[in-house]
């Protein structure tokens, strides 16, 4: 999202009681559960052994990043449990693309931890901005 667009939804994106909430951490982590989703999805696609992982994966950063652009409505401990679970989730997909000699996987795995990484930094925001 460009400047301007940032501005403007994080006008209508606050969470009751998280108005110090810092956007850019919260963009960033919606960006990387893209990007995890889709490494997650083309992973699967190939049919390995690590498919139902990295599907079950691929729908907990979509439906976690949905949370996030609807925050309207969502407390922070519902959020917060929402990260923990998309980071359980990434952990045990990298745990299984990591075992895999395959380079899809090896990106896969690299998208995940990112994804957990900008899970983690958005879930320090939040209980920096309470």
């Amino acid at each position: 999202m460009d400047a301007m667009m940032m501005e403007q939804a994080s006008a209508g994106m606050k969470m009751a009681g998280m108005e110090q909430l810092d956007m850019a951490t919260m963009q960033a982590c919606m960006d990387a559960c893209s990007a995890a989703e889709q490494a997650c999805t083309i992973c699967a696609a190939q049919g390995m052994d690590c498919a139902a992982t990295c599907m079950s994966c691929a729908d907990m950063c979509n439906t976690t990043m949905r949370a996030m652009m609807r925050m309207q409505g969502m407390t922070p401990a519902s959020m917060m449990s929402m990260l923990d679970a998309c980071m359980a989730m990434c952990q045990a997909c990298v745990d299984e693309c990591t075992n895999m000699d395959d380079a899809v996987c090896r990106m896969c795995a690299q998208a995940c931890r990112a994804c957990m990484d900008a899970c983690m930094e958005m879930k320090s925001a939040m209980m920096a901005a309470a």
